[in-house]
């Protein structure tokens, strides 16, 4: 490891991308393990968390890492695909050391974990040697004054009882994407996860529970007051929101549709009407909806809204008001790079497809992936009897719902045993 830096911080190798000899990418580096000792002695670090094809999570010991740089993670190629399973004697520096509450022995001051280095020791293992730490705010400044300071120099990072907040491990999630900040959350302790998901805003944590498992999401909505769990219901998209309250005790489903706004909570018990993996209960009920006065100029601006998926914005909806679903008849689809070459002061009745039969509500899924499959589509509008549309529905949606439940953990098996 001659190349690699002397220290490197935790918090800036989460996320770098881990390369084989070959320089292909095998996975991305999301947390650190380490064996704790005694109060004072630097702990040993046993390898690296990796999410690998899938989101899957692998441990890769510090002994198949050849070399650290500034944005990149070598190793020997020889890794063994087995999911990571925390064991009782080993700790997660991201997900349980950050945030930790403190105190630097020579000066008294107390305040909590933002980051902690590791370097390699004379034996060749690497070791946790310093500890940054940030004291509280105090006045007019927005962040306390910082700390980066020797291993042994800092009491309370051994002790499990000691108070360990949120607020730099949400500053981490709240930097990646949703489906990376799931993964994370996920392989928390539940009694953190419980804690870093309070600590999240309604967007950020609606997002974050549209990427997990049904399992985590229903964990984390009990964890929340019901105000709260209404808030973040709200911020959810519609499908995914309802999905989610199916699977919540009818009396707790029902607090929460209550306390929704009207608007919102009338979506979410729309789409529980309907049949589970059917198109009417995967799909979307706000996808873009223009008349047919709309030019193409309109379109376009509709579609660059940055929180539409990449599939709902590559068709728009052209239907008789009411412009909102259910609405009146579905005259047509446009797709996105038809209107891209057309003038932009057109009707964008002009660029329509009306040739394709539309779904409806009760296709299934299987129905569902073979018409998206047989008109090259991404997304597909869902209409009901009288030819009104209902919703929509994308292949993202069709993904959530083919693939297994447990297909996050999922990946092709290798031998070898963890070392």
């Amino acid at each position: 490891m001659s190349t690699t830096p002397s220290r490197v911080f935790a918090a800036r190798l989460v996320g770098l991308p881990i390369f084989d000899p070959q320089g292909d990418q095998v996975g991305k580096v999301r947390d650190l393990v380490v064996t704790m000792r005694t109060e004072g002695t630097q702990p040993r670090v046993l390898g690296m968390v990796a999410e690998v094809f899938g989101r899957r999570r692998i441990f890769v010991p510090m002994t198949r890492v050849t070399n650290i740089d500034s944005g990149h993670v070598y190793t020997t190629g020889l890794l063994n695909m087995r999911r990571f399973e925390q064991r009782s004697t080993e700790t997660l520096v991201i997900g349980q050391m950050l945030d930790r509450t403190v105190t630097i022995k020579s000066t008294g001051v107390t305040g909590t974990v933002y980051d902690v280095g590791m370097e390699p020791a004379r034996t060749r293992d690497w070791v946790l040697s310093r500890v940054a730490v940030r004291e509280p705010a105090k006045g007019f400044r927005r962040r306390g004054q910082t700390h980066v300071v020797e291993w042994s120099e800092v009491v309370g990072l051994t002790r499990a009882d000691e108070r360990q907040g949120a607020t730099h491990l949400v500053a981490a999630l709240n930097e990646m994407r949703p489906a990376d900040a799931a993964s994370i959350l996920h392989d928390l302790p539940p009694d953190r996860r419980t804690a870093v998901a309070l600590a999240l805003d309604d967007e950020r944590l609606a997002d974050v529970l549209e990427e997990l498992p049904d399992e985590d999401q229903v964990e984390i909505l009990k964890g929340l007051d019901s105000e709260r769990a209404a808030d973040v219901l709200e911020e959810m998209s519609a499908d995914d929101a309802a999905d989610l309250v199916r699977d919540l005790p009818p009396e707790t489903a029902e607090i929460l549709l209550q306390l929704m706004e009207p608007d919102e909570a009338e979506d979410v018990r729309r789409l529980m009407k309907y049949v589970e993996n059917t198109a009417g209960a995967m799909m979307t009920p706000q996808p873009v909806i223009l008349g047919p006065d709309a030019t193409i100029a309109d379109a376009l601006a509709h579609v660059r809204n940055p929180d539409l998926t990449p599939a709902l914005a590559a068709l728009v909806y052209v239907c008789r008001p009411p412009l909102e679903a259910p609405t009146g008849k579905l005259l047509g689809i446009a797709h996105i790079q038809r209107l891209l070459r057309e003038p932009p002061s057109t009707l964008v009745a002009g660029a329509l497809d009306d040739s394709l039969d539309w779904l409806r509500a009760d296709a299934s899924i299987d129905e569902v992936a073979a018409h998206l499959a047989t008109y090259n589509l991404v997304a597909a509008p869902v209409i009901d009897d009288n030819g009104r549309l209902i919703g929509a529905v994308t292949v993202d949606d069709l993904l959530d719902h083919m693939l297994p439940a447990n297909w996050r953990d999922r990946a092709p098996g290798r031998p070898g045993s963890r070392s």
